[in-house]
């Protein structure tokens, strides 16, 4: 069965993580420690996006009719979700790679936590921070999905936590950077996957219904990623 093949509902999805507390920002070498585990909020309701959000070319960023549902969060069983879970990630602003599985009987793994936190690090301030376990389970569910279909590529992190610092030099550079971005907080990154464009890519993320979604279109042979928070539901084109 090809993707395009693949149903239409979704379902939120079943996971490690509740909501905590907002982390604290950390100097290099720190280590975050994982918030406690266990079954995620439900998700929240609808919200707008922020509208100091720009393109490139200081256009305002467009809320967007989502694109079709073409996976099914439906037909994953409970052991998808209760199976062990490694990530594999590729950071091409630094050239590393890493994979890690960090979550296994229910609990995540410590050190591979933490190794997946330096990963997604601010690579211009050299900072990090504690990364929200619901954002890893978007990440590897979207993995370990499209490895059933034949798709087994690491997922590239163009961009994970974000000092407000380096955010207020993106935004300064013409970068779509909301001001208050989840970036900040260790809720988001942008990510891409070669092979995959960037509608199904975030057709698939935007299924398990985790948080916000942003569909960056881009012309060329990579195409484009997708912006995957942990916060409100929404979609949205930048």
């Amino acid at each position: 069965m090809g993707l395009a093949a693949i149903g239409l509902v979704a379902t939120p999805l079943i996971g490690c993580a509740s909501r905590t507390e907002k982390p604290a920002m950390a100097s290099a070498g720190a280590k975050p420690r994982p918030p406690k585990t266990g079954v995620p909020a439900q998700p929240q309701q609808l919200a707008s996006i922020d509208r100091s959000a720009t393109t490139r070319n200081g256009a305002p960023i467009t809320e967007m009719e989502p694109p079709p549902d073409i996976f099914d969060a439906q037909i994953l069983d409970l052991d998808f979700w209760l199976k062990p879970r490694t990530l594999e990630v590729v950071r091409p602003a630094s050239n590393e790679k890493a994979r890690l599985l960090y979550w296994k009987d229910g609990e995540i793994i410590d050190s591979a936590y933490q190794e997946l936190c330096h990963l997604l690090r601010d690579v211009n301030g050299k900072k990090t921070t504690a990364i929200d376990p619901k954002l890893f389970e978007t990440l590897w569910g979207t993995q370990a999905f499209i490895a059933r279909y034949g798709i087994e590529q690491p997922l590239e992190i163009l961009s994970g936590y974000r000092t407000a610092e380096s955010n207020s030099k993106l935004r300064e550079a013409g970068v779509p950077a909301a001001r208050q971005s989840l970036h900040i907080s260790g809720k988001a990154a942008d990510i891409r996957v070669a092979n995959l464009n960037a509608e199904v890519l975030g057709s698939l993320v935007r299924s398990f219904k985790q948080g916000g979604v942003g569909f960056y279109y881009r012309a060329g042979p990579r195409g484009g990623w997708i912006h995957a928070d942990t916060g409100l539901q929404r979609t949205w084109k930048g």
